[in-house]
């Protein structure tokens, strides 16, 4: 296969954003390269609860701080992690509710 430099240039452009994007914010988040769960569905199933709270921080505005800051603070603060799951909830409420109609 051939390819010209503009289509490799877009290819690793693309590779690279995806990297930047979720990726590296999963590392910074909550340190995923440092994970050494290795066996059976463990992975998997880490990285799907990590998405899941990496949403569940997007989603929540009231306080304004990095991703890994809003996950430390919700740590020690049970309000703050109460919060965070309204903030999902509301979301959800709000999907359900313009899918119905």
């Amino acid at each position: 296969m051939n390819y010209d430099a503009p289509q490799l240039g877009q290819a690793i452009r693309w590779h690279w954003s995806v990297e930047n994007s979720l990726h590296w914010s999963m590392d910074v988040t909550f340190n995923e390269d440092a994970c050494r769960v290795r066996t059976g569905h463990a992975p998997q199933n880490l990285a799907l609860l990590r998405r899941i709270a990496l949403n569940a921080l997007n989603l929540e505005q009231s306080f304004q701080r990095s991703n890994r800051q809003k996950s430390n603070r919700a740590a020690m603060d049970n309000h703050y992690m109460l919060t965070i799951l309204a903030a999902c909830l509301s979301q959800y409420n709000r999907a359900s509710k313009s899918a119905c109609q």
